[in-house]
């Protein structure tokens, strides 16, 4: 790997703040040594078992850059639900995507391997379907009327396209959120294909902790994310619906082109639950969504008093944990869940009068809502054959 240093800037994507970073060698054992989460969730024992051979997880996001190093090889054809705004070599393309697939399916580069990021499931394929656009894309007021549903339609189209674990590191937790009936619809048709869907809990856990959508649809994984010390990261939203815990604070991910990029947010914690569905699902292919939703409760690390809370749900993952269960268990047939909120809307998304109450300013599209919210927020872009100021 190229020799690089660490940019000084950090772009806050959901809030478009700006936060100064030490400078860091982006060297392969730099990048390798930041990988707690890893270390965290103990994927050395479960690669003991697998590391996702033959798994496809949909990444329903800004889009994936297929030809970032450590995603060679990794990535399917990608379904574009958007149709517009920037495109590959843009500044304003796949950042977000491309780092959700790498913590997902990331597998290095180089000599054995040994540069770049590992994913949790290394082995597993990435499904890119883009349904929404990056927050300083310039033409992402456009979906407010144009492309209300492209996150219904995206999840119907990876349930019809062989995935096997939908990602859904995206969300609205603004005031205004509401369920939407297509939204739980295709979640729901998703579940009834024995499709795990898995959604980020939210970002709001200091600014209004309002419920977030696609979360809080039923039968949705949601991910709530804790630091490298075990602690609720102070931004996760905290509420009933709140499934697992995973790491999302300091995470080192791929950014599109052949750089890197270090953030928090329930993003990355949502990706790291897909790669452990994406493991579980590669060793008994046959088990249901509700059974692997168990599977990753039952074993999960550091467990609150009374099995779960709405700052941790059951725990932090363990997905080594969850192999080893997952060997006595029988498949179960799957029963589709009947779909909910019928009868409510989504709402019109955040307004100018929200803004000091939610962090949500990524593309609102359901009509004219969700945004990319619960992204890696604190962006530390590493670039190739650059500098620090």
């Amino acid at each position: 790997m190229t020799k690089t240093v660490l940019r000084g800037a950090a772009v806050a994507l959901s809030c478009a703040a700006l936060a100064v970073l030490p400078a860091v060698p982006a060297r392969a054992d730099a990048l390798r040594a930041q990988e707690w989460a890893l270390q965290a969730v103990h994927a050395q024992q479960a690669w003991r078992t697998t590391k996702g051979a033959g798994v496809t997880v949909a990444v329903l996001d800004t889009g994936v850059d297929a030809n970032h190093p450590d995603l060679d090889g990794q990535v399917l054809p990608e379904q574009d639900l958007v149709g517009f705004g920037a495109g590959p070599g843009d500044t304003a393309w796949a950042q977000h995507g491309t780092g959700m697939a790498s913590i997902i399916a990331g597998h290095g580069h180089g000599a054995g391997r040994q540069d770049g990021v590992l994913g949790l499931a290394p082995q597993a394929r990435i499904l890119p379907v883009r349904v929404i656009l990056e927050d300083n894309d310039p033409q992402r007021g456009r979906a407010r009327t144009e492309k209300a549903g492209a996150l219904a339609d995206g999840i119907r189209w990876a349930a019809d396209h062989g995935a096997d674990v939908i990602n859904m590191s995206l969300g609205d937790d603004s005031s205004s959120a509401h369920p939407e009936p297509r939204e739980d619809a295709a979640i729901q048709y998703a579940l009834g294909k024995g499709i795990p869907v898995v959604a980020s809990a939210g970002n709001g856990g200091q600014k209004g902790n309002h419920v977030s959508y696609p979360a809080a649809y039923p039968g949705v994984i949601a991910a709530t994310a804790v630091t490298h010390v075990g602690a609720r990261a102070r931004f996760s939203t905290r509420h009933w619906y709140a499934t697992v815990s995973a790491p999302g604070f300091d995470i080192v991910m791929a950014d599109a082109g052949n750089g890197y990029l270090s953030g928090w947010g329930t993003s990355p914690a949502a990706a790291f639950v897909s790669g452990a569905i994406a493991l579980i699902r590669s060793a008994h292919p046959d088990l249901s969504p509700a059974q692997i939703r168990r599977l990753l409760t039952s074993t999960a690390q550091d467990s609150p008093e009374g099995g779960r809370d709405d700052d941790y749900g059951a725990g932090l993952i363990d997905p080594a944990a969850a192999l080893t269960a997952a060997g006595d268990l029988k498949p179960t047939p799957q029963k589709p869940s009947p779909a909910a909120y019928a009868d409510r809307y989504f709402g019109p998304g955040p307004t100018a009068g929200d803004a000091a109450d939610s962090p949500v300013n990524w593309l609102p599209w359901t009509a004219g809502a969700a945004g990319l919210a619960l992204v890696a927020a604190a962006v530390v872009l590493w670039r190739g054959r650059r500098t620090h100021p």
